[in-house]
């Protein structure tokens, strides 16, 4: 894993503490969940970092889509909405960011967060 790699992931993760995200550690701890205190860059420096069970964006629910387009027309009458729809983003833990297909992150099973 690159620097880069790493540092991205440190900072999507440390973005997503307040959401609770699970992770992979390794196969003894296949889920773990993160919380706000957390000290993530222990589980980023090691050799094998955790990856983080994440949520295609292809996987958003039609209640999911209608949230998504709302804040993004808010975004555009109001301006400077961009990190109340990152945060919406974590919450609903979406990779937006690309990092399933890059294998720093594994594709969240159905209904392993029950987002409401």
């Amino acid at each position: 894993m690159t620097i880069e790699d790493r540092e991205l992931l440190l900072v999507d993760l440390c973005a997503r503490l307040p959401y609770d995200p699970i992770v992979y550690v390794d196969e003894n701890l296949p889920r773990l969940k993160l919380g706000a205190s957390t000290r993530v860059w222990e589980y980023i420096a090691v050799d094998k970092p955790c990856k983080p069970y994440l949520r295609p964006m292809s996987s958003m629910t039609e209640e999911e889509k209608k949230e998504h387009k709302t804040l993004l027309s808010e975004r555009r009458l109001y301006g400077s909405l961009g990190i109340k729809i990152i945060d919406w983003l974590n919450a609903h833990h979406f990779d937006y960011r690309g990092l399933i297909e890059k294998g720093l992150a594994l594709e969240a099973p159905e209904g392993m967060y029950n987002i409401k």
